[in-house]
């Protein structure tokens, strides 16, 4: 940026106080001042050319600034502080004044610039102070003008200094400016991406557990309507003693009737389910034994108990036993029992306190065993029982009643002599006592009927009696009440 150097009145270039004329002659002190001025002009022409060893390095080392720079702060400081803060005598404001006309318009030109009159002094010495100057460049002459105005002037160096700092404080300010938006830049960039990376993984998140529960719905529906194939099987089976209990305990309230059916269908599906598992348990038990097993093991185990099945085959007199006997010695399959429970354990024994026989005391470490005959009007068997304080053992038998555990008889296998013969006595034989044939129903477990009346029924698997065992041998402090009902329908 450039800018007019302030002019005086003598500046305009038009004859004022210092204005030729006819009528108005110089005076004899103007004149010398010219003459003074032109020898000094002479003898400082030399001065004003450009040294070849004067270098910009001067003035951009000192002050840390640009040639243009400095030079238009020049050109301001000037404009503000002429006649204020220093008075520049005539000579250094004709040398200022030609400098800054050559580093704005070049080199003099006589042909370009406006005549000037002949007694107009200060625009024929600009004029002569111009044309001194010569060819001098425009940067020597604005490093010309920058030296004389701080050797004329001693407040221009803090005037620059000055403005320098708050030129490094603006940029330094702006470099923080430039700084606080590129990291406001990357923030936002990076909250962009962790939010998009959030919003991704919430969704692949949202993905997952509708997959997961896209498949537990299916796998609920599935078991949902494996449970209902299951109950619906198990309904056929037991509709019929269940419709019978549920009649016997609510004789006159249909509702109530229909609710104690549906829990004892939903008990006796989880019952079927839980031994459904046990039995899938003790499969799998062993099938890893028999894999665990190795094959030499195995073939010894077979050749041994080949000998022996051969001996007791060898020993047994199958042929002394009746064809029926042969027929009854394989029972029939029993099937699984019904087992539930249902709170209402103080009613029951209220109603079981009317009838003393229904009450009996298991002493501490003893069984007691119930036996129920198979009646012949009736198809299923029916129990309930509860304790007062504490739980008991339980557990259903079924003794055959036409079926032994053994052959009637078993040959010794050692052939008569015939002193033997002779003597007519005939050959030893070993007497085997006939057991009943009893099987497991319900095996023994700790029942919390001191909490729940259990209760079950059974269908008949043939003629027989019922055993059922209260066992309480575990508790050797206690005696267990038990209030029990058996009955049997068709």
């Amino acid at each position: 940026m450039t800018m007019e150097v302030p002019k005086t009145e003598a500046d305009s270039g038009s004859p004022t106080a210092h204005q030729n004329g006819s009528d108005n002659p110089q005076t004899t002190s103007e004149v010398g001042a010219h003459v003074e001025l032109s020898q000094s002009l002479e003898r400082t022409e030399t001065d004003l050319c450009p040294d070849e060893n004067v270098a910009h390095w001067y003035i951009d080392n000192n002050w840390g600034l640009s040639l243009e720079e400095l030079f238009d702060m020049s050109l301001i400081f000037l404009k503000e502080k002429d006649g204020k803060a220093f008075q520049p005598t005539y000579e250094e404001k004709l040398k200022l004044v030609a400098l800054h006309k050559q580093a704005c318009q070049g080199p003099y030109d006589p042909d370009a610039c406006p005549e000037v009159g002949f007694f107009d002094v200060l625009g024929n010495d600009r004029r002569k102070v111009w044309a001194s100057l010569g060819k001098m460049t425009k940067e020597d002459a604005m490093a010309e003008f920058i030296k004389l105005l701080n050797t004329c002037c001693p407040l221009f160096s803090p005037y620059v200094t000055s403005h320098k700092i708050e030129k490094e404080e603006q940029e330094r300010k702006r470099k923080e400016e430039e700084e606080r938006l590129r990291l406001e830049r990357e923030e936002m960039e990076r909250r962009r991406q962790e939010e998009e990376q959030c919003r991704r993984e919430q969704q692949e998140q949202q993905q997952r557990e509708e997959e997961k529960r896209r498949r537990e719905e299916e796998e609920r529906l599935r078991m949902e309507q494996q449970k209902q194939q299951i109950m619906a099987a198990l309904n056929a089976q037991t509709s019929v003693q269940f419709q019978q209990y549920a009649a016997q305990q609510c004789p006159d309230d249909p509702e109530q009737q229909h609710f104690l059916i549906q829990q004892l269908q939903e008990q006796h599906y989880q019952q079927y389910i839980q031994q459904a598992w046990q039995l899938s348990q003790q499969q799998q038990t062993t099938l890893e034994t028999q894999q665990v097993e190795s094959p030499d093991n195995r073939e010894q185990s077979e050749a041994c108990a080949a000998p022996h099945s051969e001996s007791v085959n060898d020993h047994l007199d199958t042929s002394s036993l009746s064809q029926e006997e042969r027929d009854t010695a394989t029972p029939p399959g029993i099937s699984a029992p019904s087992m539930w429970t249902r709170p209402l354990i103080k009613e029951f024994k209220e109603k079981m306190h009317d009838d003393p026989d229904s009450i009996i005391t298991v002493g501490r470490g003893e069984v007691v065993t119930i036996r129920v005959p198979t009646n012949e009007d009736g198809k299923y068997m029916f129990w309930e029982f509860a304790t007062d304080h504490y739980d008991i053992g339980f557990g259903l038998y079924f003794e055959w009643t036409n079926l032994a555990t053994g052959s009637s008889s078993v040959s010794t296998g050692i052939e008569p002599s015939d002193e033997d013969t002779g003597n007519g006595e005939p050959p030893e034989t070993a007497k085997v006592t006939q057991t009943p044939l009893t099987e497991e129903v319900v095996p023994v477990y700790r029942r919390d009927s001191h909490e729940e009346v259990y209760a079950g029924s059974h269908q008949y698997p043939g003629q027989g009696t019922y055993l059922l065992k209260f066992d309480n041998s575990y508790s050797l402090w206690r005696s267990k009440v038990v209030y029990y009902r058996v009955y049997y329908t068709r």
